[in-house]
């Protein structure tokens, strides 16, 4: 298949408007019900998830969600692989697992992870339903309510709501071009008595920005000497457009870094496998936290997935997505040139998914989403990935789910939305 034609879309049956950005006031159980935990009462739902339910329609250019091109997934060897799993061991597939995961896709995982320059082993991994249970899980072990997570500014919003449902406290680190203000921590840390520092150093979701080397470095040493934890997310690190992808902070951390990644952006999200990497103590621990969730990740998917890595060509495939999202990013960065006005900034990422826009002085991005699903475009406010002093004047582009022509015609749309709020600006 073309990666760059338009896949075909089912009719969807969308909701109103008003059901696009999260409301202030969820509703009370009913009276039957006692109240909710008070854990609850912080948990806003996620914006993009919200967003989506409008945005997916066939009829709207979506650059908000953060998804991979579905054309590329592998959906042939993944069924091939199924259907072999299902033949030779259908019992075993279809029974019950151990919570850590199925014994060869670790092997695999962590010999991927050699290669990345982590000296992980099996016994210290835990294969997870999709990365984002490798937070909740980190979360979960480590934090207590009223503690204090460092986190960038901005951040990935899904972490946030993780965060969020254990009561503690998000601090943001500021960011720049190159992602984190790691100089910025030892103040942090002294002020606030963090237990974590989360980020997500390459290819940031939402800003796109890298942390350069020397900063891992920082980040490492900094951390390690004030006995505080760091979580490394890195779903897109293998998405490097050219070059080698980024080293992870993990490969040289000294024991005090936590690391999770999945196969979302590679293989398909919907196969729900992520892994948690680290300590071994601590990663025995979320095995614990992981039995009480959910007892194990899906036998079959894990089983199709080892048994598709043992012959399917990996970096073939990843090599194929970096060209392809490469290039689409390309186009996005033409486009943003060509049709937006005078005014926005945007720095052009080196790999991954995102774009992060900022508007012209004066826009608020919450405040232009109506009228550009009106235009029937959509993307994501920034407001919903800052922890405090929230910003209204950016926006996520996700270029890597539109192909070309789309992109450019979205950039269009999205161009005038943008002039005609500037228009209305001088108006008034």
């Amino acid at each position: 298949m073309n990666p760059d034609s338009v896949p075909a879309r089912r009719t969807s049956t969308a909701p109103p408007f008003d059901a696009v950005l999260p409301v202030a006031h969820q509703p009370a159980p009913g009276p039957r019900l006692p109240a909710l935990a008070q854990r609850m009462a912080d948990m806003p739902p996620s914006a993009v998830r919200e967003i989506l339910k409008v945005a997916e329609r066939p009829d709207i250019l979506s650059f908000a969600g953060g998804l991979p091109a579905p054309e590329l997934f592998p959906v042939e060897a993944i069924a091939a692989a199924h259907a072999e799993v299902l033949g030779k061991h259908g019992g075993s597939a279809l029974q019950y697992s151990t919570t850590e995961g199925y014994g060869p896709l670790r092997d695999w995982i962590a010999h991927h992870l050699h290669g990345r320059g982590i000296a992980a082993r099996p016994e210290e991994l835990l294969v997870t339903s999709g990365s984002q249970q490798g937070i909740d899980l980190v979360a979960r072990v480590f934090l207590d309510p009223g503690d204090v997570v460092l986190v960038e500014s901005p951040t990935y919003l899904a972490a946030i709501q993780a965060f969020r449902a254990y009561q503690v406290r998000l601090v943001a680190v500021p960011s720049d071009d190159h992602g984190m203000q790691v100089e910025a921590l030892p103040a942090l840390i002294a002020a606030h008595k963090p237990k974590l520092i989360y980020l997500v150093p390459s290819f940031q979701n939402p800003k796109g920005t890298t942390l350069p080397p020397a900063r891992r470095a920082q980040l490492v040493s900094i951390a390690a000497e004030h006995r505080v934890a760091v979580l490394e997310d890195d779903p897109y690190g293998e998405l490097a457009f050219t070059g080698k992808p980024p080293r992870p902070i993990a490969a040289d951390g000294q024991g005090n870094v936590l690391y999770v990644s999945t196969f979302s952006k590679t293989l398909a999200p919907g196969l729900r496998i992520g892994w948690l990497w680290g300590d071994a103590a601590v990663v025995r621990k979320a095995t614990i936290a992981k039995q009480a969730a959910d007892l194990h990740t899906a036998t079959l998917a894990q089983q199709a997935a080892a048994t598709l890595l043992a012959s399917f060509d990996y970096h073939a495939h990843v090599s194929k997505i970096r060209e392809v999202y490469g290039q689409r990013c390309e186009t996005l960065l033409g486009a943003l040139a060509d049709h937006l006005p005078a005014g926005c900034r945007w720095v052009a990422p080196t790999g991954g998914m995102f774009v992060w826009l900022q508007l012209p002085a004066g826009l608020n991005a919450d405040t232009l989403l109506p009228a550009a699903i009106a235009r029937k475009v959509a993307f994501v406010p920034g407001s919903a990935f800052f922890v405090d002093d929230i910003r209204h004047d950016f926006v996520r582009l996700n270029f890597s789910n539109q192909p070309p022509a789309s992109i450019i015609e979205g950039m269009r749309r999205f161009g005038e939305v943008i002039s005609d709020a500037l228009d209305a600006a001088v108006a008034e």
